[in-house]
């Protein structure tokens, strides 16, 4: 029960997500094909909301759900940010789903079988990354 709130919220944000369409392939494949706005929208609105939250947590020294103070560290640049988000956006437009829906879109039973597969990849590339971080340049 200490974490049932995170379960509503997180079913909350699910359903947000399936009636803003953003689990929508086809609002995705608009997006990459530059033919609607809907989702630079929704993603702007995020960074936006982003930006003013970090600065409530730097500002306010807000704590984790532990009571921890939250430290967020400066982030330096290095080439495979670029590398692995020009990957990611491949596989998000190939694909129609970006790893952070794909739950939704389960949930929405957007074609399950072929969500299934992307959560398994998405597993996959996500333990490979774990695997050989420590052997990938910086």
């Amino acid at each position: 029960m200490k974490y049932f709130k995170y379960l509503v919220l997180g079913a909350l944000f699910g359903i947000i997500l399936t009636k803003s369409e953003v689990i929508s392939w086809f609002r995705i494949q608009e997006m990459f094909r530059f033919q609607s706005f809907h989702m630079y929208g929704v993603i702007g609105s995020a960074i936006v909301v982003g930006i003013i939250s970090i600065q409530l947590i730097k500002r306010n020294h807000l704590k984790s759900i532990n009571g921890e103070e939250i430290k967020l560290s400066d982030k330096k640049f290095n080439h495979g940010i670029w590398i692995g988000g020009t990957i990611f956006g491949l596989g998000w437009a190939m694909t129609g789903a970006c790893p952070g829906p794909l739950f939704a879109q389960v949930g929405a039973g957007a074609n399950v079988g072929a969500v299934l597969i992307m959560i398994v990849a998405a597993l996959a590339g996500t333990w490979t990354y774990s695997a050989l971080r420590e052997k990938l340049p910086y």
